[in-house]
C-alpha cells in the first residue's frame, strides 16, 4: 500500500466522531497519530486545547521569511449510526477507500500531511512559513477554527473539503436558530378553552415557504439563491390536549451579502407582525441562535485564487472559481483577514453518507497540489 493511502486508512480506523454526535468518538483520539507522523519525521509540532482532550495540533515548516500560509482541514466526523459499511474499516475496493472520514475530512488532512512531509524530506524550505492546522469541532460549532484564528497572521489558506479538486471560492454561510410558540393547554373536547401552539407554529412554517419563494429570485452567481429549511418540529403531548407548545428548528443558507445577526432580526421582525396582527399569538427566536457561520467571497484577483488557478491549469484541471452551498472553516479564516479558498479531494456527495468513500487517485493529485502550492507560492 502506497504511503499516503496507508495514512489515510489509519485515519479512518481512529474514531473521531464528533462528540456531540456520541458514538464514543473524539478528535482527541487523533491527536497522538498525528503527533508521531510529524515527529517522526523531524517537524516540529503544537497544540491548542479546545475542548478539554480535545485540542487543534498545528505542524510547522520554518520558510525563508515571517511570511505565512495556512493549510487546514478538520479531525471530527459526523456520526456513523446508519452506516451500511464499516465505518471503520479503511476498506480499499476498485480504487476507492472507504469509511467515515474517508472524504470528509481525512482525505485532504492525508495528503496535506504528506505535502508538509514530502518537503522536509526533500529539504526544501519555501518562500513562506507553513502552518498545517487540523483542527477540531467543524461538524458541530467550528470552535476549532475561532480558536486557531485568534491572534492568527497569513498571507493566504487553503482550507480541505471534498470539492471535487474544484477551485472554491465561495461558500454560502449559514444562520441555525429555534423558534417557540406558546398556547394554553386544554382538553381537546373543548379546544376553545385553550390556545394551540401548533396551530400557531404553521402559520410560522408557512411563512418560511412563502420566504424561499422570495429567496428564490435573487441569485449570487456562484452560489445562487439563499435558502431557508424547517428541519425539525416538535409540539404537544398527547392527542386529547390542546398543546401549550410547539418548537422549529430552521436552517437559513447566506449569500455573501448578508449578514447573520441582519437575518435573524428580520425574522423577529416577521414574528413581531405576527404577535400584532393574530390575537394571543406567542412565537419568538430563542437566544443565543443555535450557529453563525456567515459566507465566504474570496476576491477573484486575490494571490491564493490567482495562485491555485496557475496550478490547477499546469494540472490540466478546471482553473475557473465556482461556489458550494456548504459551510466550511475558510469563512473563519476569511473573517480573521486571511484569504481563504477551498479545495480538496472527492465529492460532498459522498460525505456524511451510508457508504462514505473517496476516489484515492485523488487523494494523490490533492497532494500534488498542496505541495506545489507551498513550494511555489510567491
Amino acid at each position: 500500500m502506497k504511503p499516503l493511502h496507508q495514512t489515510l486508512a489509519d485515519l479512518v480506523r481512529i474514531n473521531s466522531v464528533n462528540p456531540a454526535y456520541g458514538d464514543g468518538g473524539s478528535e482527541g483520539n487523533v491527536v497522538p497519530y498525528l503527533r508521531s507522523f510529524f515527529a517522526s519525521r523531524g517537524i516540529e509540532t503544537f497544540e491548542q486545547e479546545v475542548f478539554p482532550g480535545r485540542a487543534n495540533l498545528i505542524a510547522r515548516i520554518p520558510g525563508r521569511t515571517t511570511r505565512r500560509i495556512v493549510l487546514e482541514a478538520h479531525t471530527d466526523t459526523v456520526s456513523v449510526k446508519g452506516m451500511e459499511i464499516d465505518p471503520f474499516g479503511a476498506e480499499i475496493r476498485e480504487g476507492k477507500l472507504y469509511g467515515r472520514g474517508s472524504v470528509d475530512d481525512k482525505a485532504g488532512l492525508a495528503a496535506m500531511m504528506h505535502a508538509v512531509a514530502s518537503l522536509k524530506a526533500d529539504r526544501v524550505t519555501p518562500e513562506c512559513e507553513v502552518w498545517l492546522a487540523a483542527v477540531v469541532d467543524e461538524e458541530f460549532s467550528y470552535r476549532g477554527v475561532v480558536c486557531l484564528c485568534e491572534g492568527l497572521r497569513a498571507e493566504a489558506a487553503i482550507v480541505a473539503e471534498p470539492t471535487e479538486m474544484r477551485l472554491v471560492t465561495a461558500t454560502k454561510g449559514v444562520l441555525r436558530f429555534r423558534i417557540v410558540t406558546r398556547g394554553l393547554a386544554a382538553h381537546s373536547s373543548k379546544p376553545h378553552l385553550g390556545h394551540n401552539a401548533i396551530s400557531d407554529m404553521a402559520r410560522v412554517i408557512l411563512a418560511f415557504e412563502a420566504e424561499n419563494e422570495r429567496l428564490a429570485s435573487e441569485q449570487h452567481p456562484l452560489l445562487g439563491p439563499a435558502t431557508v429549511n424547517v428541519g425539525v418540529v416538535r409540539g404537544g403531548v398527547q392527542v386529547n390536549l390542546v398543546p401549550n407548545e410547539a418548537a422549529i428548528e430552521v436552517d437559513r443558507r447566506l449569500l455573501p451579502n448578508e449578514r447573520a445577526e441582519d437575518v435573524a432580526s428580520g425574522y423577529e421582525a416577521l414574528l413581531h407582525q405576527m404577535r400584532a396582527s393574530h390575537r394571543n399569538f406567542d412565537g419568538r427566536i430563542e437566544r443565543p441562535l443555535l450557529l453563525v457561520d456567515e459566507a465566504l467571497d474570496t476576491h477573484f484577483a486575490s494571490d491564493v485564487v490567482r495562485h491555485s488557478q496557475r496550478l490547477l491549469s499546469e494540472m490540466s484541471r478546471d482553473p475557473s472559481p465556482c461556489g458550494v452551498p456548504f459551510g466550511s472553516d475558510a469563512s473563519n479564516l476569511s473573517r480573521a483577514g486571511i484569504p481563504a479558498v477551498v479545495f480538496g479531494p472527492g465529492s460532498i456527495n459522498q460525505a456524511h453518507a451510508v457508504d462514505e468513500f473517496v476516489e484515492l487517485a485523488q487523494v494523490e493529485e490533492a497532494e500534488r497540489f498542496y505541495r506545489s502550492f507551498i513550494e511555489s507560492y510567491p
